[in-house]
Formats: structure tokens, sequence, C-alpha cells
């Protein structure tokens, strides 16, 4: 292994950055980017297995209650933004697109997962789950990170008491504009590819209303409470992510506890402003002269 070699793992493993070129590594382009992905994801598997060693192994599950427990989290948001024969698909995607990093998946999962910074993320997400150092200090505090229709989830998810928070719900969220309708064996419909279209700006919007509502649903019985509940979360709402304003957050979550439809309102909020399949159509009529 060369100076350089050295020099790249240790800035890897220090902040997560590494060379798109691999320039380090000797070869054409592909068989670069092939072993400096195996040198860097090595490195890093066996830097957690050290600092993760003596500390206690968090809580397993078997694939079963994992499947089970993710459906009884995000039946009521599936219900609530898609028709009745399109729910079952989208739900069995979710069941297995949530992914724990208990001891005995993290060397499969930093592995495997495509790019080298969320294999990063997910090493720091791990640390922090069992009570170890993490890579860096500065490295982001999170419970749960999604790549493309895998929603990887923090074992402290179980130990979690804050009364609006469900990772499992704000990252099976972010599936919806992930993922296209035929990868579940839905029909693609005109300007509709995705399960669902959220405004590329509002997709954490998205995801952080969904968490709140699933939440205050799941602590109410009445309009009444609900609202009492939208009215306590905004009062005690923090969200430390630039890509979602609080303010705008709460008003969604007050908007949908005060509706029948809820899921709906977040979904009309979260949408693209333009309708594209509308704006396409008047331009087919202009050019026909209709």
């Amino acid at each position: 292994m060369t100076a350089g070699i050295r020099e790249e793992i240790e800035r890897y493993l220090r902040t997560g950055d590494s060379d798109p070129y691999a320039a380090a590594w000797q070869g054409a382009f592909l068989e670069r980017h092939e072993h400096a992905r195996k040198d860097l994801r090595e490195a890093l598997v066996a830097e957690v297995a050290a600092r993760s060693r003596g500390k206690p192994a968090a809580r397993t599950g078997d694939d079963r209650n994992v499947a089970e427990l993710v459906r009884r989290k995000v039946e009521p948001m599936v219900a609530g933004l898609f028709r009745r024969a399109e729910r079952e698909p989208v739900l069995r995607l979710l069941e297995g697109s949530v992914v724990f990093l208990t001891r005995d998946r993290i060397r499969e999962v930093l592995l495997e997962v495509s790019w080298p910074r969320t294999a990063w993320n997910l090493a720091n997400l791990y640390l922090a789950s069992v009570g170890a150092e993490l890579l860096d200090e500065q490295a982001p505090s999170i419970v749960g990170l999604s790549e493309d229709t895998t929603c990887f989830v923090s074992m402290e998810y179980f130990d979690d008491d804050a009364p609006f928070s469900d990772f499992v719900v704000h990252e099976a969220a972010h599936v919806f504009h992930n993922c296209k309708r035929r990868t579940v064996g839905l029909p693609e419909k005109p300007c509709r590819e995705w399960l669902l279209d959220i405004e590329y700006s509002k997709r954490e919007v998205f995801a952080y209303s969904c968490e709140a509502y699933a939440r205050i649903l799941e602590r109410s019985r009445s309009p009444s409470e609900r609202a009492a509940l939208a009215e306590k979360y905004e009062n005690c709402l923090e969200i430390l992510d630039e890509r979602a304003e609080p303010r705008e957050v709460a008003a969604i979550v007050r908007d949908a506890c005060a509706a029948r439809a809820g899921w709906k309102v977040i979904l009309a909020r979260c949408s693209p402003a333009h309708q594209p399949c509308r704006e396409r159509r008047i331009r087919s009529q202009e050019r026909s002269g209709r």
C-alpha cells in the first residue's frame, strides 16, 4: 500500500471525503475505483469494529418482527396517501425497506451501500448507538438515513421517547419520492412516474410532517385531542435541519390535524406547484391550433 493510498484512507475515515477519481490507486479508471472502494470500505469496517469492541451489543430482532413493526408504523400513512388497490404493494415494499443497524448487520451494510459518504454516515450512526467514539466529533447526529428505497435506522430508535419522533415513518416517507411505481408493480400514469410526486425542496418538510402527524394520530382519539397535540408540537418544535423550516412544518401539521383527510393535506402542501400534465396538454393544444 502506497503512502498516497494510506493518506486517502486516513482522510476518508476522518472526514468521509473521498477522491472521485481515485487518483492514488493504479490502473484504468474503473479498476482504480474498484480498488479504492474495496480499500476504503474494508478500512471503515475495521475501524468501526475496533471502536465498538467491548461495547454492549444493541438489541437484535428477526426480519419477521421488523416487518411487523414497520407495517404497524406506516400503515396509517399508506392508507391516507394511496388508493385502496395500491396500498398492499406499497406496504410490502416498506416492510422490506427498513434495516436496523445491529452488530450482525453493520459489516454487510457498510460494504454494500452505494455511496462512500453514506457508508461513513452509517458508520457514525452505528457507533453512536453503541456508545462508541465517532469517527469525527462533527459527524451528523442522526438516527435514520435513506439511500434509494432502503431506510437504515439506528437501534436507538427503540430508546427514543420523544413524543413526536418516529424515524421509521420519517425515512419511509422518503421512499415515496425515491421509488417508481413500476418497481412495486403499479402501472405508471401520465406524468406520474414515482409513487408520490414531492417537490424536491419540500422532501424533508414532507418527511417531518408525516412523522409528527403519525405520532399525533397514535396518541389521540378525537379532533380536539389532535388539535391540542398539534399546538403542543408547534410550541416545542425544534428541527436542526436547514432543509426544513420549522414554522412551515408546524403549520402543515396543524392544518392536517384540523382536516378530515390530514395525509392529503400534507401531500398537497408538499407537491410541486406546477402541473406538468396540464401544461403539457395546453402546449399540445396550442401547437395543433386548438
